[in-house]
């Protein structure tokens, strides 16, 4: 037996002793029986590609890198193959941040690849690590097209600068982590959470009557929002409009706006807002007016995002017509 056939059939052996502890559909790469001892390679479960809501995310995120760098005509299509050089990555926050990166504009080898990736992490968990955010890549990994750590990179900067996006809420998706233990491949299947609940991404941990209304009181949810629809249409009524769904007819700002002038007692002026607003942008514009008219009005600043109201946030939505409830109930 040749030399070569005893190093195929020793590579047959160990790969059929590793096999049953790979999940299915997973195949041992090449590269993995190189691994160092203790060391870890980690990879998106194939079936996780095709879950919906980690697709949607896939696509939001991609759809928002694409407008943010429209004027320097990039257009991002795979997130791995786009995203891996640091390129984009280096754009993007620059353009988030406002910063300009001292960092060489287009690298083609690996090592200038991973020194620009270098300065642009450095600056990103500057950024990032001091309000709480847990960095989940690296320059390894990104650079590797570690799809997971590219998502978890991404998420953190579009909630941290407040993205005008909304972002699929509750994705998760398994990965496939390779060990090497005593010389022998070790596979196991890991859930990792992408997104949660934006308002927790968002670091609002504080907990407050609506929490605690939504979590363990639904039934008295529907009475909350009867009360609010109440007091809203009491005043809306006197422009012969009227309000059935909290959640989506107050998302523009219009009816918002409207109801400060009516309990201010004042005409807000047409050319001061949108009347029919139709992009994303033109609706968070007339939440953000109506927010700063609240304040006008005395009212503490709104602890809701525009954009959380525009995007059809219950919670948020409720937040920002409860305060006005309790400070013009008595108003006619």
């Amino acid at each position: 037996m040749e030399v070569n056939d005893m190093s195929d059939l020793h590579e047959e052996g160990k790969n059929a002793i590793n096999a049953p502890m790979l999940p299915t559909g997973m195949d041992i790469h090449p590269e993995d029986t190189l691994l160092e001892e203790n060391a870890e390679r980690i990879m998106l479960d194939p079936t996780s590609r095709e879950n919906l809501k980690f697709k949607d995310l896939l696509k939001v995120l991609i759809d928002w890198i694409n407008s943010e760098l429209e004027e320097d005509r990039i257009i991002v299509k795979d997130l791995e193959e786009d995203c891996y050089d640091g390129q984009v990555l280096q754009k993007l926050f620059e353009k988030l941040s406002g910063r300009k990166l001292n960092v060489a504009e287009v690298t083609q080898s690996e090592i200038g690849q991973k020194q620009k990736l270098q300065t642009v992490l450095e600056a990103v968990n500057e950024t990032l690590r001091p309000h709480g955010w847990s960095i989940e890549w690296s320059v390894d990994s990104i650079h590797s097209k570690n799809l997971v750590a590219i998502v978890y990179l991404l998420v953190a900067l579009a909630m941290h600068f407040q993205a005008p996006i909304r972002l699929p809420e509750h994705v998760s998706v398994q990965v496939v982590v390779v060990k090497k233990r005593e010389g022998i491949l070790q596979t196991a299947l890991v859930t990792k959470e992408l997104t949660s609940t934006t308002e927790m991404m968002l670091g609002r941990f504080e907990r407050d009557a609506f929490d605690t209304l939504l979590d363990h009181a639904p039934d008295k949810l529907n009475v909350v929002k009867t009360s609010l629809i109440t007091f809203v249409n009491k005043h809306l009524n006197k422009l012969n409009l009227e309000v059935t769904e909290l959640e989506s007819q107050f998302a523009d700002g219009v009816y918002l706006i409207l109801l400060m002038g009516l309990l201010e007692n004042y005409f807000v002026p047409l050319y001061n807002f949108f009347l029919t607003p139709e992009s994303f942008e033109q609706k968070v514009h007339n939440v953000a007016f109506a927010f700063e008219l609240m304040q006008d009005g005395g009212l503490k600043k709104p602890k809701a995002r525009p954009e959380d109201v525009v995007n059809l946030n219950l919670k948020s939505t409720l937040r920002v017509l409860y305060n006005l409830f309790t400070n013009y109930k008595n108003s006619e």
